[in-house]
């Protein structure tokens, strides 16, 4: 009986996710067999913000915002860890052993920033 029950709500679970799918394919199929077709070498061209395309399609970007946003990341990972980490913490028999999986933890971040901060990354230039 027990396990007729488990598997009777991941079968509705199933179902539901089969539904889901369904939908979607039937949605992406109704478009395309609505949809005109009508390809002009207008259509076929590269379009931007409504300026026509000039010359090359190589273009510099500047790396530095890019790093920023890595270094972001990474203190916004290591912010979601800190959160279960003090839950954890809170409760009894586990308070040492967490203390310091979580300074090795900071330790890999420290060392992470101090590369980072070395490399020259840090600057902006």
């Amino acid at each position: 009986m027990l396990a007729a029950d488990y598997f009777r709500s991941y079968s509705v679970v199933g179902l539901l996710a089969a539904l889901g799918v369904l939908f979607v394919a039937v949605a992406f199929g109704a478009g395309r067999l609505l949809r005109p077709v009508v390809p002009t070498p207008e259509k076929l061209l590269t379009y931007e913000c409504g300026v026509d395309p000039v010359g090359e399609g190589w273009a510099h970007t500047q790396v530095r915002y890019y790093v920023y946003a890595f270094l972001y990341v990474i203190f916004a990972v290591d912010s979601i860890f800190l959160f279960p980490w003090a839950t954890v913490f809170a409760a009894a028999g586990y308070g040492a052993t967490t203390l310091v999986e979580m300074f090795i933890f900071l330790g890999f971040l420290a060392v992470g920033l101090l590369y980072a901060y070395k490399k020259g990354v840090l600057e902006w230039t």
